[in-house]
């Protein structure tokens, strides 16, 4: 009589390991990751290391499979449901051996994360994938860190625009909200600085680059600065409300 042994799926973990600073992982997320026997996270372009990689590159070790998924900056829904198919079923040769895979995302896995696309993806291809996530620290809260500054105090309401394709949306974001965060500022700075301009909101916006980094970058007071030459990962922040900011003791990471 032959007996069967069931091997229990692995767990995928997609953990959050914040903006940029190694330090910046929550104590979950690094007993976690020191654990698992594969860690994936989204991989980089000309053939260096994506962000998350370099964000945990010295907290792994040796014997870790490290797997680089491909996920492509396109816009092609056609192209990007194929890679995240590939990527799902690279992760799942791993899960159906039992093996506990940790995904790395900079910032928070479920704020504008790769991760949500892997992981929606695995479990339609098989739902019995079993997921869990480890929150981290995103980007527009580490800027705010950066500059001292709380991004939101009391009633005021937060608009976070992940992409700016038109700037009308930022002409009604700043009709309705009181704090504004842009991301992926780098390609339309010089439209968004006309509009601030034209509202007499120079003053009350910084810019931040690759926060929380040893290269990191502040602008204050934009009032001289309509060109900007910013790298991928900068951020504004903008005080719509016409309250003065508190401001922290400056942040040092």
């Amino acid at each position: 009589m032959k007996t069967e042994i069931t091997v229990q799926t692995g767990i995928l973990y997609g953990i959050g390991v914040g903006p940029g600073d190694p330090e910046l992982i929550t104590v979950k997320g690094m007993r976690l990751l020191e654990r698992v026997p594969v860690v994936a996270f989204p991989a980089g372009i000309h053939g260096k290391p994506g962000i998350a990689q370099d964000i945990v590159a010295e907290w792994l070790r040796p014997q870790q499979v490290q797997l680089a998924l491909n996920f492509p900056y396109v816009q092609d829904e056609e192209i990007l449901t194929q890679a995240w198919q590939q990527s799902a079923e690279t992760v799942w040769q791993y899960l159906q051996q039992g093996q506990d895979v940790a995904f790395v995302s900079e910032g928070d896995v479920s704020f504008y994360s790769t991760f949500t696309y892997l992981s929606q993806t695995l479990q339609h291809l098989h739902p019995e994938a079993v997921v869990q996530t480890i929150p981290g620290i995103s980007s527009p809260m580490a800027a705010a860190a950066a500059l001292g500054l709380p991004l939101t105090i009391r009633g005021q309401r937060l608009v976070v625009l992940p992409a700016l394709y038109n700037i009308t949306e930022l002409e009604t974001a700043l009709n309705w909200a009181d704090v504004v965060v842009l991301m992926k500022l780098s390609s339309v700075y010089e439209q968004v600085w006309a509009l601030l301009h034209r509202h007499n909101l120079l003053t009350n916006t910084w810019v931040v680059e690759r926060a929380t980094l040893p290269d990191q970058v502040i602008y204050t007071d934009l009032r001289d600065r309509p060109h900007l030459k910013l790298p991928y990962f900068s951020l504004m922040i903008v005080q719509v409300s016409g309250t003065k900011p508190i401001r922290f003791e400056d942040s040092n990471f």
